[in-house]
């Protein structure tokens, strides 16, 4: 046997991870299933999410369209009926006590026919007030202390010179008067309201609100019109809100979802959810109000970031994803330029899909536990034919061809395996009858076979020495040398690769190092200046450990130069090196060595300069004539980063492309 102990570890280990062959066939069938059935499971719950998504979206769209249908249809009857009274009922030019009669025809008529009016009244500008009200509201009835079967009443305030005279009148639904009050004391100015001024003077309808009402405490809105006659006559109409609140509480979408309205100024109009209605209606009135009970998370963020209308879109509140869209309110006199809005959470919208989930990841979980069990026959089926494949495997590794490679099976692709290793055992036999085994063994451990190849191409190159190297070497030991070598090497090694470059060669005390190949540096001058500099400043820090150890300092000098190079794998056809040959080489090997005589330390040529001047700070030394060279050279010594360079790289900057310009 020519193998030695030390095949023996890997070996037992190679025979610990092919036992294990059957598990690890298991573990594959079972990933390809769960790939294969998370696949399908995904997709079929990504289906299932965009479904639910679509049918949302249409939920949505249909509920949006019935809210604002209904805002349109109050708005429009509300300000036709007023249009209508300020066009024909000519019976409001008189004061409001005359003709009560008439007046009380026509808003009984107009209440009958618009249940969703509160009141309908006119405002006169000597500050009389005629006011009908819609009996069927019980805050009403409990304010005016109505008689039973009363179903409108009538206030009437006359302006007189001891002061404001009050009549109350009940009607039944017929239109007979069961009952009036005189009252006092009702210090009530139509002309400072809203709606007669907004209306006073004009041709046209105007909407106020919404407010909380003085009388009732509901939250409503008021379309008042000047009388086509008298524009100083303002005829008005209120409107409660119940109705509208009421629609958007009652339909949901899911048990969490919301709607509202939101004005121009996106400040909430209506709620779905009672107790931020409660707090709106109470902002209305200036009483016992407090800001913060119309904070909302998930208002805030829509108010913050309001959806584009008529479309779906995503709002992420406290971490919980909301569904969200808003309608434009249009032809709505009440509700022009508000914007209604509902909102679902996306992960009730998704529960009809997470249910469907967890069923395919039960299913899938059945499968797999099938596929393990059949996993393990399968791989007790071939799992013997391997084991005897892996025996005579190792003795080939070991160049034991005594052995005959036998492996009975009844799988196709085992037994061509087998054959195949058998012409390998005869051709590895006959090779290694011509070379020493161990050669043949490293040839088999390694089977790299590269071709000569070169290219020409730009790179920037470094030559490095030690200053006084072969005194230091005279007064040290051998060991003592190569240890300090090998620390210097390793901090020149490290700094190297860290900006980009490559060390090609160790020449004794002396390293070559290149930039630009084998990997491509499109800044490789820069980064060849900073690795010198970098360089300069760890052996700072490691000649101070050399000082403090008594050990002598390792003087270094760089040179630098940029230029076209033959670089590629060079040399014998069985002995090959990676390198780099040409004028631009050796002038980089050139400029380390007239270091000396300028007594700088790091030296580099105009070449570099050209590509970075902009980002590397140099000294200029005038020409220089390198040995064995005619061209003379410009020779800059390398100071440092340049500070426009600092400043971009402290802004966690960096150019695409280094100027070069003179």
């Amino acid at each position: 046997m020519v193998g030695s102990s030390k095949d023996i570890a890997p070996l037992a280990a190679s025979k610990s991870w092919h036992s294990s062959l059957r598990s690890l066939l298991g573990v594959v069938m079972v990933g390809l299933l769960l790939a294969v059935s998370g696949s399908l499971i995904t997709l079929d719950y990504y289906r299932a999410r965009n479904t639910a998504i679509e049918t949302a979206e249409s939920h949505m769209r249909a509920f949006e369209d019935r809210l604002v249908s209904r805002m349109q249809a109050l708005s429009g009857d509300t300000s036709g009926l007023v249009n209508l009274i300020v066009s024909i009922a000519n019976s409001f030019l008189a004061p409001p006590s005359d003709r009560v009669v008439d007046k009380v025809a026509i808003l009984r008529a107009a209440l009958a026919r618009s249940p969703q009016i509160d009141g309908v009244y006119a405002g006169y500008p000597d500050g009389g007030f005629f006011h009908a009200v819609n009996l069927t509201s019980a805050d009403w009835r409990t304010v005016l202390d109505a008689p039973p079967n009363a179903s409108i009443a009538v206030r009437i305030l006359t302006p007189t010179a001891e002061g404001p005279l009050t009549r109350i009148l009940f009607f039944d639904a017929a239109g007979k008067q069961l009952l009036q009050r005189t009252t006092t004391g009702w210090s009530y100015d139509p002309r400072q309201r809203p709606w007669y001024r907004a209306a006073a003077g004009g041709t046209g309808p105007t909407a106020t609100g919404p407010y909380r009402m003085a009388t009732t405490g509901m939250l409503g809105m008021t379309i008042s019109q000047a009388h086509k006659s008298n524009p100083e006559i303002v005829i008005g109409a209120d409107v409660v809100l119940d109705r509208i609140i009421h629609f958007i509480a009652s339909e949901r979408l899911t048990p969490s979802a919301v709607a509202f309205v939101i004005d121009a100024d996106r400040q909430p109009i209506l709620h779905s959810d009672r107790r931020l209605m409660q707090a709106i209606a109470a902002s209305k009135s200036e009483r016992d109000f407090d800001p913060a009970n119309l904070r909302d998370p998930l208002l805030e963020a829509i108010k913050a970031n309001p959806p584009a209308l008529n479309e779906m879109g995503i709002v992420d509140v406290a971490g919980r994803q909301w569904v969200v869209m808003g309608t434009q309110v249009d032809a709505a006199l009440l509700f022009a330029g508000d914007i209604a809005v509902i909102a679902a959470p996306v992960d009730e919208l998704m529960a009809t899909a997470r249910a469907g989930l967890y069923q395919g990841l039960l299913l899938s979980a059945a499968i797999v536990l099938l596929a393990i069990a059949g996993a393990l026959v399968v791989a007790h089926l071939i799992t013997k034919s391997l084991h005897q494949l892996t025996a005579s495997a190792n003795r080939m590794q070991d160049l034991d061809f005594s052995t005959p490679i036998e492996v009975p099976t009844r799988v196709s692709e085992i037994a061509t395996l087998g054959g195949a290793m058998n012409r390998a055992r005869d051709a590895i036999f006959t090779f290694a009858l011509y070379v020493p085994r161990e050669v043949v063994r490293r040839a088999i451990a390694s089977g790299d076979f590269a071709g000569r190849t070169a290219r020409r191409q730009e790179v920037t190159a470094i030559f490095t020495d030690i200053y006084d190297f072969t005194t230091i070497s005279e007064q040290h030991s051998p060991e003592e040398v190569v240890g300090m070598l090998s620390e210097y090497f390793d901090i020149l090694n490290g700094t190297v690769n860290a900006h980009g470059g490559t060390i090609i060669q160790f020449l004794g005390d002396s390293i070559f190092a290149m930039w630009n190949a084998p990997a491509p540096d499109p800044h490789h001058a820069e980064n060849a200046c900073r690795g010198a500099l970098a360089m300069k400043e760890r052996l700072a820090v490691f000649n101070e450990r050399q000082r403090n150890r008594g050990l002598p300092e390792f003087r270094t000098r760089f040179g630098i130069h940029t230029g076209t190079a033959v670089v590629g794998s060079v040399g014998a056809k069985d002995r090959l090196q990676y390198t780099a040959m040409g004028d631009s080489i050796n002038v980089a090997s050139r400029l380390e060595g007239m270091n000396k005589g300028y007594g700088t330390t790091i030296l580099a040529s105009g070449a570099v300069v050209a590509q970075c001047r902009d980002r590397i700070q140099f000294r200029p030394l005038g020409e220089g004539q390198a040995k064995g060279r005619a061209t003379a050279l410009e020779l800059y010594e390398v100071i440092g980063v340049a500070a426009a360079a600092q400043e971009i790289e402290a802004g966690g900057e960096y150019p695409r492309t280094i100027s070069s310009r003179p």
